[in-house]
């Protein structure tokens, strides 16, 4: 995609971002005019323990030409009372592979790629100039830190040790001597800076999501190389954490990076959209280049964990780690719709590696890599995904060898109570799970303030019992096909009996839709869990069922996703804006989440499978199809004009102009957009 001038004002500029990632859980972000606008913003920002401990290394790069006397500033950034303007020279920016800038001075045209190494943590820049003018000096000028990405460096003196060798530079920036940062230039010369900190960059995200927006940054140097008259030249920046830089260049790890995403895009053509269309050249081409964005986008989050060996799933970008829960619904549209069956393995087998008294983690530490357990739901998800995993693969040798133990485990535990982290869960008497307390946030509604939870849900969750269910019945086919009579008995006869108080219970007719929680009549969309498992609890082409989706579609659905609560229920908020707590409050209150379109979604398919009246099934099949097509029409304009070009971010707003908010790109926002718009039915 491709932004022109006339798009890249100030206003317009310093809302839309780019991301690029490296593998290993470290990525690239900044808006399109180069301006950061978060303290997550950053050119280099290296996990120090892949995926986890995240710091910002390089800043940012800051340009300048000089041409005779006239001195031409090509950065942008933002302090209290002053903007900088380089912003103006920007003549286009250009993002499908990787971020391209093109800057336009006098007769001078240089364009600035940037690109992550894949597996390193290393940023390499290349400079492509042509002047067709007189003679000019191009100064290079690094703004770095070395700070946690979450904590910004406020009221503090940068100081950096550094070690010249002509181009290359080792610096250990305030005292770090354990990670000292290395920088290279493949030409021209590096002039030293003492006591030399940019004062008070102003992130203006920070100050809209209620933090100090202040901090101080380090400028150890610059590069100053001469381009003369009539002329190409191409110049190449290496920052990175390891030592041999000087042996690395821009150009050639950028090409290697074109060819890994290449390679990525010629598996994803074996996933051509499977409904009907009537401008099919005009189609084709829309539907390669949304392809396109959408194998980079999902490519973005499969990164490796070497302390496991193996790969995991980031949830969200800037902040979020690999979470459980995010992993798991993100799981089919990640790695089985796109044929990655070798990393679906993979991220399977890290989700039970330090399961706990049936609990699978719902994340790790991004401090000590120390496992989570304040999840009732992620070990429910995991049957889910394994019977996914079966229907894609037949693999159930893989299955049985790892999973089975342990998925019987699982269910043994939920019975007999676990209490790990105030989880509370327990199967009462009535065969329906119960869990958490007011405290405690452990279903995927965990927006919490302090010790204040907002959405505590605890009690029996409806989601929580539809899981249950097909977790169940998942298990009493998987012992039906290992030969184990006895258990298989055993969890029919268990199914049987939560499927009959779950419809005793949960329905509310006066709302003609379920309970949130037993208790809790607020019209939320947790109940589509109930219609869009492998083995619904409530039968798709019921009444129940048909009431279900009405009360959804009137009460919860837009073209973005779900909301969250419905607008007049007690706590509607459906702005998601201020400060920590304000946000957090509005969360799961109201806020609109795409991923949750994958459930709406899985409900109508599961209504059209099991319909047997023609006429019925052939509108919903229509039904189906038009859903598809809206979504991908939607999301086509979200990923080339708004958020963060390339991707979908975590939620929107629920009123006009329905506003991306939240991360700037999110796993399960992505995986279920593409599920909708490429799964077969």
């Amino acid at each position: 995609m491709k932004l022109e001038k006339s798009q890249m004002n100030l206003k317009d500029g310093i809302e839309k971002e780019w991301l690029i990632t490296n593998g290993i859980g470290g990525y690239s972000a900044s808006t399109v005019l180069g301006i950061n606008t978060r303290k997550y913003h950053g050119l280099l920002i290296a996990p120090l323990t892949p995926p986890a401990k995240r710091y910002l290394i390089l800043s940012k790069l800051d340009e300048s030409v000089k041409i005779g006397d006239e001195q031409f500033n090509l950065y942008s950034n933002i302090c209290k009372n002053y903007i900088s303007e380089g912003y103006k020279y920007l003549e286009e920016f250009e993002k499908i592979y990787i971020p391209i800038f093109t800057y336009k001075i006098k007769n001078m045209i240089i364009k600035k790629l940037i690109c992550l190494e894949h597996g390193h943590n290393t940023v390499c820049v290349l400079y492509r100039i042509k002047n067709e003018g007189e003679e000019a000096n191009f100064t290079i000028t690094p703004v770095m830190n070395f700070r946690d990405f979450h904590i910004m460096t406020t009221n503090i003196k940068l100081t950096a040790r550094q070690q010249i060798n002509k181009q290359k530079v080792k610096l250990e920036i305030n005292g770090e001597s354990t990670t000292p940062v290395y920088m290279n230039l493949s030409t021209g010369k590096y002039i030293e800076h003492f006591n030399d900190n940019f004062q008070n960059m102003l992130y203006i995200e920070e100050e809209k999501r209620g933090f100090f927006p202040e901090e101080n940054l380090l400028v150890p140097g610059r590069y100053e190389v001469n381009v003369p008259a009539n002329s190409e030249k191409e110049i190449s920046f290496i920052c990175s954490l390891e030592e041999n830089i000087e042996e690395k260049n821009a150009k050639t790890v950028i090409n290697k990076e074109i060819i890994r995403i290449n390679e990525l895009m010629y598996e994803s053509q074996m996933i051509p959209k499977k409904y009907k269309i009537e401008d099919a050249t005009k189609e084709e081409k829309i539907e390669q280049e949304f392809l396109k964005y959408f194998t980079i986008a999902i490519d973005n989050f499969i990164v490796f964990r070497p302390t496991f060996g193996y790969h995991t799933i980031i949830a969200g970008y800037p902040w979020f780690l690999d979470w459980g829960r995010d992993t798991l619904i993100a799981f089919e549209g990640l790695l089985l719709m796109t044929k990655k069956y070798k990393i679906a393995r993979e991220v399977l087998l890290t989700s039970i590696k330090d399961i706990k008294l049936g609990l699978v983690p719902n994340g790790y530490s991004g401090y000590d890599n120390r496992p989570l357990y304040n999840s009732v739901d992620s070990s429910l998800l995991l049957f889910e995904e394994i019977q996914k995993y079966l229907d894609y693969t037949g693999d159930y040798t893989f299955i049985k060898e790892n999973f089975y133990d342990k998925l019987t485990s699982i269910i043994e535990n939920y019975v007999k109570g676990i209490d790990i982290d105030d989880n509370n869960i327990y199967l009462d008497k009535d065969f329906l799970i119960s869990s958490g307390t007011e405290n405690t946030q452990n279903t995927w509604m965990d927006a919490k303030y302090g010790n204040h939870a907002f959405t505590p849900r605890n009690g029996k969750a409806v989601e929580i019992n539809s899981m249950w269910y097909n977790a169940l019945k998942i298990m009493e086919n998987l012992s039906k096909r290992f030969h184990k009579t006895k258990d298989a008995k055993h969890y029919e006869q268990m199914a049987k009996k939560t499927k009959e108080a779950f419809k005793n219970k949960f329905y509310n007719p006066k709302k003609q839709c379920l309970y949130d929680v037993l208790g809790d009549d607020k019209i939320r969309p947790n109940q589509l869990f109930a219609l869009s498992l492998t083995y619904p609890v409530i039968e798709p082409n019921s009444e129940i069922a048909k009431n279900i989706l009405a009360v959804v579609e009137k009460k919860l659905k837009n073209k973005y996703g779900l909301k969250t609560l419905a607008k007049g229920e007690p706590g509607y908020i459906d702005i998601y804006e201020g400060n920590a707590f304000k946000r957090d409050s509005s969360y799961h209150q109201g806020i609109t989440w795409p991923w949750l379109l994958g459930l709406y979604y899985d409900a109508l398919k599961n209504a059209y499978y099991s319909e047997k009246n023609k006429k019925l099934k052939k509108e919903l099949e229509e039904k189906i199809m038009l859903f598809k097509s809206q979504t991908e029409k939607t999301f086509l304009n979200e990923m080339t004009t708004r958020g963060t070009l390339g991707t979908i971010g975590e939620l929107y707003d629920s009123k006009h102009p329905y506003l991306p908010k939240g991360t700037m790109a999110q796993a399960w926002s992505v995986a279920e957009i593409f599920r909708i718009i490429y799964e077969k039915i």
